[in-house]
């Protein structure tokens, strides 16, 4: 399993870190007012998020480290009940498009790299390898969101709840924007049985969870409670799918 930076931003309602764990409340909602030394104030929240758009790179902040690894984490997934964050795979070039970018038209969009369609590849074979059930398959609007989902998982839904402000620095209204439309997702119980795949972008799971998540190609998997809440037990890089035990 691999460690990401993360990036902690103060909250009304539930955020803590419990151990290796992350617990977030739906209703959670920016403040001035820092909860421990750990977390943000809103300034310094709204700053890190609005460094480079995707094009960023994560702060200098304490790691994530995973609840459940190896075998123990494949018998989890096989039994259903999570939702899995994908950050799209690898692009030709990384950097914030989402102002100029135009939905519908992938000529004005970064667009995956070979690397990156190798990364979907991997990922839907891990998943085919594993006997992962996967439902429903979300994706921003971008081409490269939708383009990871198609390749991995062969078929996706694109929901513009997944895509960025149109703005390459936020503003608080902003980023609250892509959090109050991202945390339906992310805190739904899937089916009995089966898993939610989620393939979005950075700063929009950023928002949602004060995790940063690099490398493109990664996936956070989160645990929805059925009360609005999730916990993020795990991520995993795009190539570990293949090393997983089956």
């Amino acid at each position: 399993m691999s460690t990401s930076k993360i990036k902690l931003w103060t909250s009304v309602g539930t955020y803590v870190l419990a151990g290796a764990s992350a617990v977030i409340s739906s209703q959670a909602i920016l403040t001035a007012e820092p909860i421990n030394d750990l977390h943000y104030t809103t300034e310094q929240n709204s700053v890190l998020l609005s460094q480079g758009g995707e094009g960023g790179e994560g702060g200098d902040t304490p790691a994530f480290q995973d609840r459940l690894s190896g075998a123990e984490l494949v018998k989890e997934l096989q039994k259903g009940g999570y939702v899995i964050y994908f950050r799209h795979a690898q692009t030709e070039k990384d950097y914030a498009d989402q102002v100029s970018a135009k939905m519908g038209d992938c000529s004005t969009q970064r667009m995956l790299s070979e690397a990156g369609w190798q990364q979907a590849k991997k990922i839907g074979q891990g998943f085919q390898n594993l006997k992962i059930p996967v439902g429903d398959v979300y994706s921003s609007e971008y081409c490269r969101a939708w383009q990871t989902a198609d390749i991995a998982f062969g078929r996706y839904q694109k929901t513009p709840a997944l895509n960025f402000a149109p703005a390459e620095e936020y503003t608080e209204v902003q980023t609250k924007q892509m959090r109050d439309a991202v945390m339906p997702l992310l805190s739904k119980v899937p089916a009995a049985g089966i898993n939610t795949v989620i393939v979005g972008h950075d700063d929009v799971f950023d928002s949602a969870t004060g995790i940063y998540p690099e490398p493109q190609g990664v996936a956070y998997i989160l645990k929805p409670d059925g009360q609005g809440n999730f916990e993020i037990i795990a991520n995993m890089q795009a190539e570990e799918w293949l090393t997983l035990p089956r």
